[in-house]
């Protein structure tokens, strides 16, 4: 009798906590004084940290590019098809883990989560410099992708549970633009630590890149513990006042948040039928493998500029200037993206602009032509990633767990895309590269038709849920 009488107390506790949810959803005014200092504090606190976190997640993912031409190849007699493999497995471990860890992150507390993978993935970097034979850089390179493999769709579902779709865009794109200049900041590093530290203390020079990217990782590792914030509602860096208001304002933008005190929610099992059974997550995986396939040149860009005619190191550095350029648009795209609240023909026009320019690439060998292209190209590849990550956010939002697994799926199968798309730079091809050029501009060209189609199978399909998502729908809408 005693624990009915609790049950129901705890039941009526939770009707009222409801209804005065409901009734400040109602009373919410966006864009107050209290509301942008919010956003200022959450931007503060999350974006520099994550920023840094992904461009050392990036350096280390691609460093094995400049390693190759570091001398790395050639000590482990590597060819063409092993150094592809050495690619490939990363993405293996990758799609392998990917869905299972942002299961995990949705349960857990990101502040304690992302930096512990982050912690692990940063000494495997560094102990991968012990490498002596082709198996040996297999096997790290397999389990570096397992750990990694919940960094970055981990992020995306933390800054969609933080930032309203208005918002979003601009964030994921400075977020992304770690990526982009981690390729400007690891070709400077590179270049710097293979040319001044090869065989000091007997050590290779491509051996200690990874030592002492690895080991940069780690540092930063520890202190992003102290830094980073959990969801919403459970966010001890922020007031009481200020977690409801970054609840209530998102709740109200049609994006709900997980956490304490959020509610009824869906089981992984519940959550991972209704991503699988959505057709629009195909079609949001299909345009996302299709801009990352292109991607894949990030892994041949220091290839590719020793092709122009530089020698090693300066070849290192002139794949700055690509990773700057891409940086600039992708940040002005973004800001219009989210100024006019549109994805389909932003994303559209960049992958149309880096399909013209591969088609330029393809066709002119002039080295001068075909490096200002290379700068576009990646521009219009890379301004696009960011802003069809935030568009799957737009169209599936809710319930949060299925929005967490629909982001992990798109990104594990999209990285997949790299297992081929890093055969399409073969040796025998240069310095033309005819091949990869030619396949990177139909993946452009395909990506862009698939954006401008996707409202219209949106449409077409009409989702509305499995029975699971309806009776968490229909529970939601009774309580409030």
């Amino acid at each position: 009798m005693d624990y009915e009488k609790e049950n129901v107390s705890t039941k009526e506790d939770s009707l009222q906590v409801d209804t005065e949810l409901a009734d400040a959803i109602r009373n919410y005014v966006p864009g107050t004084t209290e509301e942008r200092k919010l956003v200022r504090k959450i931007d503060l606190l999350l974006m520099p940290m994550l920023w840094i976190m992904y461009i050392l997640n990036y350096v280390d993912r691609t460093n094995i590019g400049n390693a190759k031409i570091a001398g790395m190849g050639a000590d482990l007699s590597l060819t063409d098809d092993e150094y592809a493999w050495i690619l490939s497995i990363f993405f293996f471990g990758y799609l392998i883990c990917e869905v299972p860890s942002n299961m995990i992150l949705s349960r857990v507390p990101p502040s304690k989560y992302l930096p512990s993978i982050m912690l692990l993935w940063g000494a495997l970097c560094a102990v991968m410099s012990v490498s002596k034979t082709y198996g040996a850089l297999m096997g790290f390179r397999f389990i570096l992708g397992c750990i990694e493999s919940g960094f970055f769709p981990g992020v995306l579902y933390l800054l969609s549970c933080w930032y309203t779709k208005a918002e979003l865009g601009k964030r994921f794109a400075i977020f992304y633009t770690a990526a982009v200049l981690s390729g400007a900041f690891g070709g400077i590093l590179a270049g710097a630590i293979t040319f001044n530290l090869d065989m000091a203390h007997g050590i290779r020079g491509w051996k200690w890149l990874f030592i002492i990217e690895g080991a940069a990782t780690v540092g930063v590792a520890l202190v992003s513990y102290f830094i980073l914030l959990d969801y919403p509602l459970t966010s001890k860096r922020l007031t009481p006042e200020q977690r409801q208001l970054a609840h209530i304002r998102i709740v109200a933008d049609g994006v709900s948040t997980n956490g304490a005190g959020s509610g009824a929610r869906l089981s992984h099992a519940q959550a991972f039928i209704a991503a699988v059974a959505d057709p629009r997550t195909y079609v949001l995986i299909l345009l996302f493998m299709l801009d990352v396939g292109a991607g894949t040149i990030s892994y041949f860009i220091p290839t590719i500029t020793l092709t122009l005619g530089y020698d090693t190191t300066k070849a290192q550095y002139m794949t700055v200037p690509i990773y700057v350029v891409a940086a600039v648009v992708l940040n002005i795209v973004a800001w219009s993206s989210d100024r006019h609240v549109e994805r389909r023909w932003h994303v559209a026009a960049m992958l149309g602009l880096g399909f013209a320019c591969s088609v330029v690439c393809a066709a002119v060998t002039t080295p001068i032509v075909r490096y200002v292209m290379i700068c576009f190209v990646a521009a219009g590849i890379w301004s696009a990633l960011p802003l069809i990550l935030s568009w799957t956010s737009g169209i599936i939002s809710l319930p949060p767990e299925k929005r967490a697994i629909v982001l992990a799926l798109v990104n594990a199968f999209g990285n997949f895309s790299s297992v081929y798309g890093s055969r399409i730079w073969p040796s025998t091809d240069a310095p033309g590269y005819q091949i990869g050029f030619g396949v990177t501009a139909g993946f452009l060209g395909a990506g862009m038709v698939v954006a401008v189609l996707i409202p219209v199978f949106c449409k077409l399909v009409n989702w509305k849920g499995t029975k699971a998502e309806k009776e968490l729908l229909a529970a939601t809408q009774t309580d409030e």
